[in-house]
């Protein structure tokens, strides 16, 4: 099962990077702030699940880091896209949120175990 949460994490993570990039991605007419949102809650509950050994710190941290490293990229002149901090906060934000809910989740079923 492991494994195919890896599989998972990493299908979301390459998903996200290659909408986020595409010069023209679809319109799903939905506010960019919530794709960006929606992606980043969506990582972050997968990479809880197919990385339960790492930290929560360590896995926020990777994905602050991955959220700035599509902000960048969309900088490139070539790829007609604007790069936000807007954008970086609410990746942020939506991988906090899921790392709590995550946290959370584990003391309920911690507690229903006890």
């Amino acid at each position: 099962m492991s494994r195919l949460l890896r599989i998972a994490f990493w299908a979301a993570a390459l998903f996200a990077f290659v909408m986020a990039t595409l010069p023209a991605p679809p319109n799903l007419q939905v506010s960019d702030k919530l794709q960006h949102m929606t992606a980043f809650f969506v990582i972050a509950l997968l990479g809880c699940a197919a990385f339960p050994r790492l930290s929560r710190l360590k896995l926020l941290l990777a994905l602050i880091a991955f959220g700035g490293f599509i902000e960048l990229v969309q900088m490139v002149p070539a790829l007609h896209r604007d790069s936000e901090w807007g954008d970086w906060f609410a990746d942020i934000a939506a991988a906090s949120l899921a790392l709590v809910v995550a946290a959370l989740s584990a003391r309920l079923r911690s507690a229903r175990t006890d």
